[in-house]
């Protein structure tokens, strides 16, 4: 029997109930639960199916439903059909997004450097405060699984598991919504040992791979990703003499191809969350050595909550600040402003 609009909402507000307190629930609580606006009566009726049909048992008399494994089975089928749909078109999407955001960032860096005569970088913006939104556990082979984390921004993180056990298909389905039920939503910060301890005596014999697959999600989490890293007008440097010297302007090419000392000056800036004003160094005060000759005026963007990147203008201590920083403030909202337009 092809369960409908009205039982499937009945049967998800059962295992979400039930996810939340573990008490059997009854007509009345779902009544309050669901925004359905049915009578207790027609809800029990609706149970009454439900039951009948395998999907909700009643553990002893008078009490209320809890789900069966065929229950389970369901709302996680359904969960696992919308969440990879989900994925599907946030992949096609984040992907043009990749591609506007990579063309448009070149050409920031192209203008700044033509309007300012400066050497100019911008990084692509980074996920910062990673939220789990989604976990699925998968079985490759006997003794290996794959864990399929997505986080803040619809990032997909995939790690492989070795474990000892053999994992048949409902114990996967368990552990599958005891993760979600307890890390959906939450960052690696807000995970801590009393809420990891509740998940591995809820696991039971299975509390050792509770523990592994949180720690490969964390890791995955943390792993340094590639910083890109936009620049553009690093031969105007040349312009001015006191940077024009073989060895000093040799330094400052160099950091520009190589970008990595960008990255620690991006890095430095990103580190801070509070931050997203204007910063000037001068000389000796920059972070990156090799423009202890310079001065280095950075903007911290914020493209969506989490969502950061930080523009740099590099030229002689006697650039034309005023000049610069009201170019940076002006970019930085624009640089909103044509994101948006290209959601």
């Amino acid at each position: 029997m092809q369960l409908d609009e009205r039982k499937i909402k009945i049967m998800q507000a059962i295992i979400r109930n039930y996810l939340e307190t573990g008490e059997p629930v009854g007509s009345r609580t779902i009544s309050k639960y669901t925004d359905l606006n049915l009578s207790s009566a027609t809800i029990r009726n609706e149970m009454a199916d439900l039951e009948e049909l395998g999907y909700i048992i009643q553990p002893h008399t008078s009490a209320g439903r809890i789900p069966s494994d065929k229950g389970y089975r369901l709302y996680v089928d359904q969960m696992m059909e919308e969440k990879e749909r989900e994925v599907e078109e946030l992949k096609g999407i984040l992907l043009e997004k990749e591609d506007k955001m990579d063309h448009l960032l070149k050409q920031v860096a192209k203008v700044l450097a033509q309007n300012t005569n400066y050497a100019t970088m911008i990084s692509a913006p980074q996920y910062h405060r990673n939220k789990l939104k989604f976990i699925q556990l998968s079985r490759v082979d006997a003794h290996q699984l794959l864990v399929v984390s997505v986080v803040e921004g619809n990032v997909i993180k995939n790690n492989m598991l070795q474990v000892e056990e053999e994992l048949d298909s409902e114990t996967l389905l368990k552990l599958n919504i005891l993760l979600n039920t307890h890390l959906n939503g939450l960052t690696l910060e807000e995970i801590n040992l009393s809420m990891i301890t509740a998940m591995k005596q809820q696991a039971g014999i299975h509390s050792t791979i509770i523990g592994e697959v949180i720690d490969a999600i964390a890791e995955s989490i943390k792993a340094d990703e590639d910083l890109e890293i936009y620049t553009s007008g690093a031969n105007n440097i040349f312009r001015y003499p006191e940077l024009a010297d073989n060895q000093k302007a040799s330094e400052l090419i160099t950091a520009f191809e190589e970008k990595k000392l960008l990255e620690e000056l991006v890095e430095e800036r990103l580190s801070d969350e509070n931050n997203t004003g204007i910063q000037i160094y001068i000389g000796d005060e920059t972070p990156v050595q090799s423009m202890k000759d310079c001065s280095v005026v950075t903007a911290t963007y914020e493209l969506e909550e989490g969502m950061k990147g930080t523009i740099g203008i590099i030229g002689p201590k006697r650039m034309d600040y005023d000049k610069v920083v009201g170019t940076l403030k002006t970019l930085k909202h624009q640089l909103d402003d044509l994101y948006k337009k290209r959601e």
